[in-house]
């Protein structure tokens, strides 16, 4: 997918379920956003732990905005918190409609130590602070799918 005269943005947001969210439900909403995002031209990735949802979308700016204002208002989740909004020249993700991963805090063991960027993410008060966790999440996450293909 190239950038459009509009040019190409990214905007990640943070948000809290307004319900337990089951792996199937989850699955059924993927199908459709990724319909969407494929007839829009938004690429980006979708993580969720633990009632949480971090997402990064990349597309022209008009639809991210309204895409945006469309997450804002839907039910299913609330506190919307938007983390990252900036141009962008090249997408991160241009190989999926919304890549996405579940994962759920306890499965793996965490080793002294470690640094959670979920958290991070959602936490951070500084630039420098979210673009380090945004990286290292997209990094795991491309590493993740890359090793499952």
């Amino acid at each position: 997918m190239t950038a459009n005269r509009e040019g190409l943005i990214t905007l990640v947001y943070a948000s809290t379920a307004s319900q337990p969210f089951r792996e199937t439900a989850l699955a059924q909403l993927l199908v459709e956003f990724r319909r969407f995002n494929t007839e829009n031209h938004i690429t980006g990735m979708l993580l969720f732990r633990d009632g949480r949802f971090i997402q990064v979308l990349e597309g022209a700016p008009s639809v991210i905005e309204s895409l945006i204002e469309r997450i804002g208002r839907d039910s299913r989740h609330h506190d919307v918190r938007i983390l990252v909004s900036e141009p962008i020249t090249e997408r991160k993700f241009a190989d999926w409609s919304m890549g996405y991963r579940s994962f759920r805090r306890g499965v793996e063991p965490v080793p002294a130590g470690f640094r959670d960027s979920f958290a991070d993410l959602e936490s951070a008060t500084d630039a420098s602070t979210t673009a380090r966790a945004l990286g290292e999440l997209t990094l795991w996450f491309r590493t993740r799918e890359a090793a499952l293909s």
